[in-house]
């Protein structure tokens, strides 16, 4: 007697049993409120590729910006939306923190001034007034872009405007704004009747860095779950670049908040940017990034880079 084939029926009636296995969590935390700039991560979400590769991935907005990588170095959190001359900065100061991949693999920050008005080149900007957002990287912005235009940081007036760049650009409070997204604050500016001429970072001495990163805790980076994760989000940025008005679509079904003109201008402006393979990480990128910030004074050392860079 085949004792196989007397079995075989209950075996199979004990496995259609079983439940389905669990989907391992994931908690990412964005780096500020939910925006066009996420686009890969909530299509990834929204397509099922996430837990088509067998994740549960938790996207949360943080209630202050800074907290992300810190909670993520703390064991806190799984992933953090950052930047990348952050890393360099947080690694700086003995948090350990690895870059996964990216999400937008160009600078968006700039500056901008009003398209009308006296400021014509970067020259023009002395005796002059400019507002930013956060000091340190901002002002090392501002500083190299200054010198290529043959001024110093003793050439203009900074004024800290909080958050509010373009606001306090168009009321005519300052006369530059540094720190401003070119998908974001510059559509924001026309909307407000008060376009924006930009001068982009990288065009005026500033090396070419990710904007937007994922950052893990350095003794996380070989979470098997990781590779699954950037796979899943790869599939969500070639959805987003191959069907950008379905994607949105979604987007602001799921945020219906941010369904208006500016939102749908910066989703445009931003899917050009973003990294088509979130996966891939550039060695020499990262290398510049931190040479930057130790000529800034921002940084003690420039690190070998494998001390920000996750490589498999």
């Amino acid at each position: 007697m085949n004792v196989l084939k007397l079995l075989a029926p209950a075996l199979l009636a004990g496995a259609l049993a079983l439940p389905a296995q669990a989907a391992d969590k994931l908690t990412v935390l964005l780096d500020w409120a939910v925006n066009p700039d996420h686009a890969s991560l909530f299509a990834a979400q929204a397509q099922g590729y996430f837990a088509a590769e067998g994740l549960e991935v938790e996207l949360i907005a943080p209630s202050d910006p800074n907290d992300p990588p810190k909670l993520v170095a703390a064991g806190r959190a799984d992933i953090a939306v950052t930047y990348q001359p952050q890393l360099v900065l947080l690694v700086d100061q003995g948090l350990p923190l690895r870059q996964i991949g990216t999400l937008v693999d160009t600078p968006l920050n700039c500056l901008a001034v009003l398209a009308d008005g006296p400021v014509k080149t970067i020259a023009d900007l002395k005796g002059r007034k400019v507002g930013y957002s956060v000091a340190g990287f901002e002002d090392a912005l501002l500083k190299t872009m200054l010198a290529d235009g043959g001024l110093t940081l003793d050439d203009v007036e900074l004024i800290n405007v909080n958050f509010a760049l373009a606001t306090s650009l168009a009321a005519g409070q300052v006369d530059a704004v540094i720190g401003a997204y070119r998908n974001f604050e510059i559509p924001e500016m026309r909307l407000l009747e008060k376009p924006a001429r930009i001068f982009a970072v990288e065009d005026h001495g500033v090396p070419t860095y990710d904007e937007l990163i994922l950052a893990v805790a350095a003794d996380k980076a070989g979470d098997p779950r990781l590779p699954r994760f950037l796979d899943a989000l790869e599939r969500g940025t070639t959805y987003v670049l191959n069907h950008p008005d379905e994607a949105f679509a979604r987007f602001v079904a799921d945020h219906p908040e941010l369904d208006d003109e500016l939102n749908r201008e910066a989703w445009t402006l931003t899917l050009p940017r973003l990294a088509a393979s979130p996966a891939a990480l550039d060695p020499r990128r990262m290398t510049r990034a931190a040479e930057f910030l130790l000529k800034a004074g921002l940084i003690r050392e420039a690190k070998p880079v494998d001390a920000y860079l996750a490589r498999p």
